[in-house]
């Protein structure tokens, strides 16, 4: 997801930056469209309780529609803006520094919001006024960072794994230890994720340790993995390896599974595999913040993303899945044959291990990265 914590995964890598959406276009994404249209929004009557409400919500660029905010004020009245923020860590830092943010609605990825909700920072979710919720899969209500989704509403996931070009590896990667000890012409040509539970992921799956463990002895081991991989990476790259993938300077990533995508776009002899030890699963989601003043039109929003004709926007364009089963009926027999990994069902992404907030032993985590990278 994800990419910062995606992750850039969802973050676009770009600046934070402030627009209306709905007269001003949002910076473009990284990320290729597909040539499935947006869907166009039903319009609506506004409920007389939105009377008087603005929103603001803050995303990654390019991870919505241009003109998310024409289609949202035309179907409830309600204006929007939205400011776009970069990485995880970015709005956090927004969202924690202390008093009013002046967002109502944020997107961040699971962890992130498990993390707001403890510090007391969410709003519980209305469901009364979310009656989308229902188009969720039953799997999306059963996330071990927010079971139920009473603080946060997922918009879209996925897992990581590698990324690599079928055409140039020595053999067809099945584990994770074909990028931690790369052989042959490999040898040089992978790069790793530098966000730090993602880093820390390959060699703890490969070692047979949860991707959430705070064990002492078990992250010193995945570290000296992690360091004796150094020599035979090309780089640590969150956000244009699937360009190096692409041009053939790199043949394996480590890679969130949407991005991938965006290398099998421009050339077919791209693939995705999810190694034999497992991985995990991402999620990006929206959250209503406590101190929003406008609490029923985040509510109204939130229901707007779900209608299955808007949601099917993010796979379709993103090429990204989504948790919401008529949104995804709709596009994936579209999509699946040129990106597979869009067919990865909701049963298969929850046998992935969830990554969820570690509080203070979170620490441990920027501890390992930081020792890796600089060793």
């Amino acid at each position: 997801m994800a990419a910062s914590a995606l992750l850039l995964a969802a973050c676009g890598g770009s600046s934070s930056s402030e627009s209306t959406a709905a007269s001003t276009p949002a910076p473009e994404s990284s990320a290729p469209a597909s040539e499935a249209p947006a869907s166009e929004a039903p319009a609506s009557e506004a409920p007389a309780d939105l009377a008087g409400q603005s929103l603001t919500v803050s995303n990654w660029a390019g991870y919505y529609p241009e003109d998310l905010g024409a289609q949202f004020e035309a179907a409830t009245g309600v204006p929007l803006t939205i400011a776009n923020h970069a990485t995880n860590e970015e709005i956090m830092g927004k969202l924690t520094a202390g008093g009013d943010s002046g967002i109502d609605v944020a997107f961040v990825s699971g962890q992130y919001a498990q993390a707001l909700n403890d510090a007391g920072l969410l709003a519980p979710i209305d469901a009364a006024q979310v009656p989308n919720l229902t188009m969720l899969y039953p799997e999306a209500n059963a996330l071990p960072y927010d079971a139920g989704n009473t603080f946060s509403v997922p918009y879209a996931w996925g897992t990581t794994g590698i990324c690599y070009r079928s055409d140039l590896v020595e053999s067809e990667p099945t584990s994770w230890n074909a990028v931690l000890a790369p052989s042959g012409s490999d040898e040089g040509k992978v790069t790793a994720l530098s966000t730090e539970r993602w880093l820390a992921l390959p060699a703890l799956k490969s070692l047979g340790y949860s991707i959430n463990t705070t064990d002492d002895a078990q992250l010193e081991e995945a570290k000296q993995l992690l360091i004796a991989q150094k020599p035979g990476l090309l780089a640590y790259d969150d956000t244009t390896f699937y360009t190096r993938l692409v041009s053939g300077e790199a043949t394996m990533a480590v890679a969130w599974d949407g991005w991938c995508n965006y290398a099998i776009a421009e050339d077919p002899n791209v693939k995705f595999v999810v190694p034999d030890e497992g991985s995990d699963l991402w999620v990006d989601t929206m959250v209503v913040l406590n101190s929003s003043q406008n609490k029923e039109a985040a509510y109204a929003f939130i229901n707007f993303i779900l209608d299955p004709a808007n949601h099917a926007w993010v796979a379709e364009n993103i090429l990204y899945k989504v948790p919401n089963a008529p949104a995804m009926d709709a596009v994936s027999a579209a999509l699946v044959p040129s990106f597979p990994n869009m067919g990865l069902t909701p049963t298969d992404l929850l046998q992935q291990e969830a990554i969820v907030d570690l509080g203070e032993d979170s620490t441990k985590y920027t501890t390992l990265a930081t020792e890796v990278t600089s060793s």
